[in-house]
């Protein structure tokens, strides 16, 4: 599903007022039919219901829930914004007029001052004061208003996106000047701000609505940003030939594990396994030999000259796809390996955790990364190699122009995991729950991502499998242990289960 920008909706709208021939009141009315429907399904026609509307199209639509809860049965008290007079959008006027008509619509316009009215916590409140109209941070008089608002401790409803947030980029925004929504109704649409942590507590949960938008104007409309849906995948992950043999398969290999982490490399090697590669070996100190034999016998074992820890990473096969970094810590002789092994690798690698702490170390590193590799850091090991940063959006606009300035793919971590790829597009992660919020989790990433590699898919791709696989092996784990009791080795073993879900449901 493509994410769009403000102006991209706009000509959206435009598009499916002229191609389908409908009008902008109608575009309002599909939307308020939605929103109603949501309401109904959630709250009884009892609930106490106070509606605060704007002067555009966002308080058309609040003005059209509002008559429409009325004729279902529901009371609110409804509050338009219209300050100096004649300041309604067409719609707005037509949705105030069409309330009036009723005759028994609890309506007031504010033209000049307003009286805070009483919202409790046992009410329900309607946000449609800006919506995505507003280009500029609230002030004035609307500030007050919307503190008031998330300080009555009431459920708020936001359409479209909470008032004060914009819908794209926020930088350096007021919190306490946004309302604070419980529940987002997006229409058509997700917005790339409901993605990023930093406004979880601004956007609440979110749901999108289809208003059935022109198909193809969606379709023809370019965008950088996509959310990842089930069905994308399942077109992505090819069959199975009946006839394949392991060496079809492809052979992965994981330089991971030392001494006292050697847990990492049985994790990724298990993920490895359990992804479909034909053939996995591990690459770690002397250490691990009886561990990964015992713990992974489906995976081979190339012994590093040292004992406990990676030194000289000399390959003597080809792999079709190698991953470097869980466990293998960050000791002197191991970083000048890693060095020595970037210089001398053509093809694209995957980069995680431990390499990624020695190239926070030694940041020349990034400069020998082959070109198509991936990296894979949580936040922690973002800014330990990329510098600190203040919020997940300058974060995400740092991967953006790092990924394009190394040619490399970054797969920044997080609830929506975001696949920031060197061409600038961006794929945000749908998938999994807070059980992967474990240690060892990304171990399992990394593992299950150089499976798919090792099976022909090309990084960009191989990457996008693995972060939404990996989340469903999470969700099916939490259905067995709980969200709490979710361990790394659950989500390896729940990796084939994930993929047959994707493949049949």
């Amino acid at each position: 599903m493509k994410i769009f920008n403000n102006t991209t909706i706009k000509a959206i709208d435009k598009a499916t007022i002229e191609i389908d021939g409908v009008t902008s009141l109608e575009l309002v009315e599909r939307a308020a039919e939605a929103i109603t429907c949501e309401i109904i399904s959630r709250w009884r026609s009892n609930k106490k219901v106070s509606i605060f509307a704007g002067n555009g199209n966002n308080g058309a639509d609040a003005l059209a829930v509002a008559r429409l809860l009325i004729e279902q049965g529901y009371n609110p008290e409804i509050y338009l914004f219209n300050i100096g007079g004649n300041q309604l959008s067409p719609e707005c006027k037509v949705c105030r007029d069409r309330l009036i008509e009723m005759g028994n619509a609890n309506l007031f316009e504010i033209t000049e001052n307003f009286t805070l009215p009483a919202i409790s916590p046992n009410h329900l409140v309607i946000d449609g004061l800006f919506g995505t109209g507003l280009n500029r941070p609230i002030a004035g008089g609307f500030t007050t208003l919307i503190r008031y608002i998330n300080d009555s401790n009431a459920t708020i409803l936001s359409i479209d996106v909470p008032s004060g947030l914009l819908g794209d980029w926020n930088s350096n925004p007021i919190n306490r000047n946004i309302i604070h929504a419980n529940l987002t109704l997006a229409i058509q649409f997700p917005r790339l701000a409901f993605l990023l942590r930093d406004n979880a507590e601004l956007v609440g949960e979110w749901k999108v609505l289809d208003i059935a938008l022109n198909a193809d104007a969606i379709r023809n409309s370019p965008s950088n940003y996509f959310l990842v849906e089930k069905s994308e995948i399942r077109q992505a992950i090819r069959k199975r030939d009946i006839f394949a043999s392991k060496a079809d398969c492809g052979s992965a290999l994981l330089i991971a594990g030392s001494y006292g982490m050697m847990g990492a490399a049985v994790l990724g090697a298990n993920a490895a396994s359990r992804s479909g590669a034909g053939k996995i070996s591990v690459y770690s100190p002397r250490c691990g030999y009886n561990i990964i034999q015992s713990s992974v016998p489906e995976a081979l074992f190339i012994a590093d000259k040292h004992d406990i820890i990676t030194t000289d990473i000399n390959l003597s096969h080809h792999y079709n796809a190698i991953a470097v970094g869980p466990g293998i810590g960050t000791h002197e002789l191991t970083i000048q390996a890693l060095e020595k092994f970037l210089k001398n690798t053509k093809q694209p690698v995957i980069l995680d955790a431990d390499a990624l702490n020695c190239i926070a170390l030694r940041p020349a590193l990034l400069n020998y990364i082959p070109s198509n590799s991936i990296i894979t850091p949580h936040v922690g090991e973002f800014d330990r190699i990329f510098g600190n940063h203040k919020s997940d959006e300058e974060r995400l606009k740092k991967a953006i122009d790092r990924a394009k300035r190394y040619g490399i793919i970054i797969v920044l971590k997080g609830r929506y995991t975001a696949v920031v790829r060197y061409d600038e597009h961006i794929y945000f992660n749908t998938s999994g729950n807070a059980s992967l919020a474990t240690a060892g989790s990304g171990d399992t990433l990394t593992g299950l991502m150089a499976g798919f590699m090792a099976q022909g898919y090309a990084p960009e791709i191989a990457s996008l499998i693995a972060v939404y696989i990996h989340g469903i092996a999470g969700e099916l784990a939490s259905e067995e242990h709980g969200i709490f009791g979710v361990k790394a080795g659950d989500i390896a073993n729940n990796i084939g289960r994930a993929i047959k879900q994707i493949m049949t449901t």
